[in-house]
C-alpha cells in the first residue's frame, strides 16, 4: 500500500490523554484556517519530505509493547482513499487508533464507528454553528448539517471522544465559545485551545494578541455551564499535578 505521510512523532505523551501514543500527519486539507500552524501540510505539503509507510510501520512495531495508540491527524484524513487500510494496520497490531477531523465528512466517520476501525474521534468545532462565523474562521464554505451530522454521530458512538476549538480573538469570544458548548451539551469532553500567532495560515494573524491565561480560564469556566468537562489545552494536566 502507498499512503503519504508527511509527519510522524514517535510516542507522545500529551497527545491523547491517558495514553502513549504515536502521531502520524496526513496531508491536505478541505479548510484553510486563517489561524492554522499546518501552513505546508495544507498548502505545500509536495515541499514536505514524505516518510515511507514501511518506515513508520517499523518504528511502531518496535515501540508497540509500550504505545497504547496511535494518532492520525492532518490535514483532514477523512478524504483519503487509503484511510481505512492505514487504520486497519494499527488495529491488527492491536493498538488503539483516534482521528483527528474537522467532522466535514460524517460518512467516512459513521463508516469507520460501525465499523468499530477507531476507537476515539478528536473533533475541531470552528465556530458557533452559523455559516457566516464558521465560514470565516474555517477559510471555507462549510455545509453545517455536515458538522452538525458529525457531532450526532460521534456524541452517539459509545467511543471516546473530544471536541476542540482553537480560540482565536478575530472570530471568537466568550459567548460564542458558550454558543457551542451549549450545542454540544453534556460532551464527554471539550478542550479550548489558545491561538498562538505563530506560523499562520495567513499573515494577518501574526499580529493578533491572544487571550491571556486568565481570560481563557474564564471562558472555560462558562462553557462548563453546559460541557462540565471543559478544559483550556494543559489546565487538566496542571489540575491533576497538583492531585499528586
Amino acid at each position: 500500500m502507498s499512503i503519504t505521510i508527511k509527519g510522524f512523532i514517535e510516542s507522545s505523551l500529551i497527545e491523547w490523554e491517558g495514553n502513549i501514543a504515536a502521531i502520524l500527519f496526513l496531508p491536505h486539507c478541505n479548510m484553510r484556517c486563517p489561524y492554522c500552524h499546518a501552513t505546508h501540510l495544507v498548502n505545500k505539503p509536495n515541499e514536505l519530505e514524505s516518510i515511507p509507510l514501511e518506515v513508520v510501520e517499523k518504528r511502531i512495531k518496535k515501540n508497540k509493547d509500550w504505545l497504547d495508540g496511535v494518532v492520525i491527524s492532518g490535514g483532514e484524513p477523512t478524504f483519503r482513499d487509503d484511510l481505512d487500510s492505514l487504520i486497519t494496520i494499527f488495529k491488527n497490531m492491536a493498538l488503539k487508533v483516534r482521528l483527528d477531523s474537522n467532522g466535514t465528512n460524517p460518512d467516512i466517520l459513521e463508516d469507520l464507528i460501525q465499523r468499530e476501525l477507531i476507537d476515539c474521534v478528536a473533533m475541531d468545532i470552528k465556530a458557533p454553528l452559523r455559516e457566516g462565523k464558521y465560514n470565516a474562521a474555517s477559510g471555507a464554505s462549510c455545509n453545517l448539517s455536515d458538522i452538525e451530522r458529525s457531532i450526532k454521530l460521534i456524541m452517539d458512538s459509545g467511543i471516546e471522544y473530544e471536541f476542540r476549538t482553537t480560540v482565536c480573538p478575530t472570530f471568537l469570544d466568550k459567548p460564542d465559545i458558550v454558543e457551542i458548548a451549549q450545542s454540544i451539551a453534556g460532551a464527554m469532553r471539550y478542550t479550548l485551545q489558545t491561538f498562538r500567532p505563530t506560523n499562520c495560515l495567513d499573515s494577518k494573524m501574526f499580529d493578533v494578541v491572544p487571550y491571556t491565561e486568565d481570560e481563557m480560564k474564564d471562558i472555560a469556566r462558562d462553557a462548563r455551564r453546559f460541557v462540565e468537562n471543559c478544559y483550556v489545552r494543559g489546565e487538566e494536566m496542571k489540575a491533576l499535578s497538583c492531585n499528586w
